[in-house]
């Protein structure tokens, strides 16, 4: 007996902690994994748009990224792709070549241009539809309450039919 429960305890100091606990930590993926994702299970995209040297992106990531709501809802709505602004290396992404293009002392990759609207500031969040079609770019830091609440109304696709403004009005009304 006592054999069979110290076999019990040490077996459940051996799982995970994350499995019991939920999840800790989003599941980024790259650019380059993004297509095969999205051909597996179709579901909207969320960017993080970020660059090494931005501050409040590393604060993002050491805080409102941590929350553990914050993780589960991304994880959950979303295929979560961390994205440098900076990147060199090129890449293919739906049929287009993607390149590093020198400009000032840091330059950008296109395809943070475009997913920007060529207003590059950092952070910057965007939503994409399962068609890769935009739906919003969220700029600066977010707190986990305010990020709480933009992935609920992307997440949840009430978008479709309720403006932000509508649905902050619901939310507060509630």
């Amino acid at each position: 007996m006592k054999r069979s429960i110290l076999t019990f305890i040490l077996a459940l100091m051996l799982l995970p902690v994350s499995g019991i606990l939920g999840q800790e930590e989003i599941n980024w993926m790259d650019i380059t994994q993004l297509e095969a994702a999205m051909a597996n299970e179709s579901k909207p995209v969320f960017f993080d748009v970020y660059t090494d040297w931005c501050g409040w992106c590393k604060r993002m990531d050491k805080t409102t990224f941590k929350h553990p709501e914050v993780v589960a809802l991304i994880n959950e709505k979303f295929h979560p792709v961390k994205f440098n602004a900076e990147r060199k290396e090129s890449f293919k992404f739906q049929g287009f070549d993607f390149k590093f293009v020198k400009s000032g002392r840091r330059g950008y990759n296109e395809f943070a241009a475009a997913l920007l609207n060529k207003s590059m500031s950092y952070p910057s969040y965007v939503a994409l539809n399962e068609k890769f079609e935009r739906i919003t770019i969220i700029k600066g830091y977010q707190t986990s309450e305010e990020l709480l609440k933009i992935l609920d109304y992307l997440g949840n696709k009430h978008y479709i039919d309720k403006t932000w403004q509508e649905f902050k009005d619901a939310r507060n009304g509630e």
